[in-house]
């Protein structure tokens, strides 16, 4: 097996890869090559055959854009891939994407792109594998789980702000399960870093809590592995800062040209010259591939065979079952039935939402294996406290995690907690839910089973003024495809809520739980909310109009139906929807019972009226909030917005 030929040869297929897709980033694919040989070759935990295998190491991309690397890397090592699906990159339906997506590629962890959200991932996968390795010990010395994470950014992902949020929280539990890979090479899409990007990154990091080192040569794979075995060796995370050259053998090597564009042909063939390779496309050397497979495989066997023996003898010495501890370490595809407990509703119950959802995660957490979570810094005040223990450095069994004032790292955090197969949840304030945005589209992306939590869901938050006032996020939030946002009326609607949440294992979910006092409503129907909507209150006589609301609103809607019935303002129905995306989902059939065809729709939510077309036709029917608020009194704030009972009750008079 000759190192510099293989790494040759990925350089080659990557080139060609980019060649044939007309588009792509050459420069990281001839500058970060030896890096990701010298993991694949002699350190990542993996077995081709089951690259899904739990406890196999992680890798993340956060620098995305290098995607032709690690297929090309991918394919040497024998994951499932073949010249035509190399030859198939950035087309439509392959195996190999633009940028790496979980799912697709066998081998990629996790979906990367946008820039620093991948390293803040890894520092949620790291915390994942610490997790689950104090949940599923074996004995004092041996778990199920005991892998280590390895992430590959370079000068991008260190100049996004999330990833000093994540690396911040990762020097402070001391993960030393982390090590990432510094792809160094001075050069961005538009020039020189040196225009602006100039600290001293390790200083940084290390002020941060970080370990770091230092390769001069990153074309140097001896080196390269010796600082990877020192840092396997650290007791907390590392930053391995590897100097390479971007598009190194390149006409235009070092400068950006070569960053994000092809190669002409010209350069591809004197690169291949010099690479020892020849000029034909997608040329493989089989002989070094077979032999590098082989080393892999020989590396890594034991170790595979050891924790099956380890997985079967833990399955038979528990009480757990088989399926449901595969089900936890696995994938958490099994049933959570929350229908099952006496949560203790009583008629005339009166009290905040978010006091209600702690009761709720207090038992999820005591009872759900997997279940972990904390808050950007207002768990006290969203009420998500747990009552099994923080999470610490020396603690990695405690639920409550402290993610402090670091909203863009908790969301990135979350989906790689998820993709260590856990069930988290963060939350906030709903009016800074744009922080969590990039999180939040990676989570539908991916489709894991994040849960946002957000409270202080309206205006009637009050003095706080504007700034926390949430009026679009939730219209901001139903417009990720893929993401569920539930805005409970009641506790047996939230209870309805966490059941879809935790029996849902494809996609995000957004709940949005008052701070205000809410009432036990009489025909609220737990069961009925996995439908996404349903009538809680059915029209007396010949149906006139219908009334559609959420969260808080619904009890208003359903006064207003009410006193506009007693009144001989016709016969009105209300229908809660929880989850506006769930109900869009259902049969033509169901949908028509619930808002019949023909009959006057109207909509009450404390919210942009943005996306309501989908259920209301007539603007003038969509009573929200389109506008931001005021420093006040709730009742203030709510006269001046147009927006209290007796000028909705006028406004619904009107609209009949």
């Amino acid at each position: 097996m000759n190192d510099n030929m293989i790494i040759a040869n990925i350089k080659g297929l990557g080139i060609d890869m980019i060649n044939n897709a007309g588009s792509g980033h050459p420069g990281i694919v001839l500058g970060a090559a030896p890096m990701l040989y010298a993991l694949y070759k002699d350190h990542m935990k993996i077995n081709v055959s089951d690259c899904n295998w739990v406890n196999r190491d992680r890798f993340v991309m956060s620098a995305g854009h290098g995607s032709a690397l690690l297929y090309a890397t991918l394919f040497v090592c024998g994951f499932g891939l073949t010249v035509d699906d190399l030859k198939a990159f950035r087309q439509i339906n392959s195996k190999t994407p633009g940028h790496p997506e979980r799912g697709i590629t066998p081998g990629v962890d996790c979906s990367t792109g946008p820039l620093g959200q991948g390293i803040a991932n890894a520092v949620g996968l790291a915390i994942g594998e610490k997790t689950m390795r104090e949940r599923y010990r074996i004995n004092k010395d041996t778990s199920l789980i005991d892998y280590s994470v390895y992430c590959l950014a370079g000068d991008g992902d260190l100049m996004e702000g999330i990833s000093y949020e994540a690396a911040s929280l990762a020097g402070h539990l001391k993960l030393d399960n982390l090590i990432v890979l510094y792809d160094s090479n001075n050069i961005s899409l538009d020039g020189p870093t040196n225009q602006t990007f100039t600290e001293n990154v390790r200083k940084r990091f290390e002020a941060m809590g970080w370990e770091t080192l230092y390769v001069k040569d990153g074309t140097n794979v001896e080196e390269i592995n010796k600082a990877i075995i020192k840092a396997k060796r650290a007791s907390v995370p590392v930053l391995i800062e590897v100097k390479t050259i971007i598009g190194n053998g390149s006409i235009n090597a070092g400068t950006s040209k070569v960053h994000g564009a092809p190669l002409d042909e010209n350069d591809i063939r004197q690169l291949k010259y010099k690479l020892g390779l020849p000029d034909n496309p997608f040329f493989v050397n089989n002989d070094n591939c077979n032999a590098l497979r082989g080393h892999i495989a020989d590396r890594v066997n034991n170790s595979y065979m050891e924790w099956t023996k380890h997985y079967q003898a833990y399955v038979l010495q528990t009480c757990e079952g088989d399926k449901t501890v595969a089900g936890y370490l696995f994938d958490n595809t099994f049933d959570y039935d929350l229908f099952a407990f006496d949560w203790g509703f009583n008629p005339g119950m009166k009290q905040p939402l978010r006091d209600t959802n702690n009761m709720f995660i207090k038992v999820l957490s005591n009872n759900v294996k997997t279940f972990i979570g904390g808050s950007a810094d207002v768990g006290s005040t969203t009420k998500t406290l747990i009552d099994n223990g923080d999470l610490s450095a020396n603690n990695f069994l405690g639920g409550n995690i402290w993610f402090g004032v670091r909203e863009h790292a908790m969301g990135a955090i979350l989906n790689g907690l998820a993709l260590a197969n856990m069930k988290p949840f963060g939350s906030t304030f709903l009016s800074f839910a744009d922080y969590l945005k990039p999180a939040m589209r990676m989570s539908a992306i991916m489709h894991l089973p994040v849960t946002y939590v957000f409270t202080h869901d309206s205006v009637t938050v009050g003095p706080d003024g504007p700034t926390h006032q949430p009026i679009e996020q939730l219209a901001m939030m139903r417009s990720i495809p893929g993401m569920k946002v539930y805005r409970p009326a009641d506790p047996k609607e939230l209870l309805g809520c966490w059941h879809a949440i935790l029996n849902s294992n494809n996609n995000p979910s957004a709940l949005v739980v008052a701070r205000n006092d809410v009432e036990l409503l009489d025909q609220s129907d737990a069961s009925k909310t996995a439908m996404g909507g349903y009538v809680i209150k059915l029209e007396s006589t010949d149906l006139s109009a219908v009334i559609i609301a959420t969260g808080t609103e619904v009890n208003i809607a359903k006064n207003i139906a009410l006193q506009l019935e007693r009144e001989g303002n016709g016969s009105i129905r209300v229908v809660s929807m929880p989850c506006v995306e769930t109900f869009l989902d259902r049969g033509d059939t169901y949908k028509e019972n619930v808002l019949p065809e023909g009959i006057k729709r109207i909509v009450i939510e404390a919210g942009s009226s943005f996306g309501w077309h989908r259920v209301v036709n007539d603007p003038k029917c969509m009573i929200c909030l389109d506008e931001f608020g005021y420093s006040g009194t709730k009742e203030e704030i709510l006269t001046a917005m147009n927006f209290s009972y007796p000028q909705i009750l006028e406004r619904v008079k009107e609209l009949l």
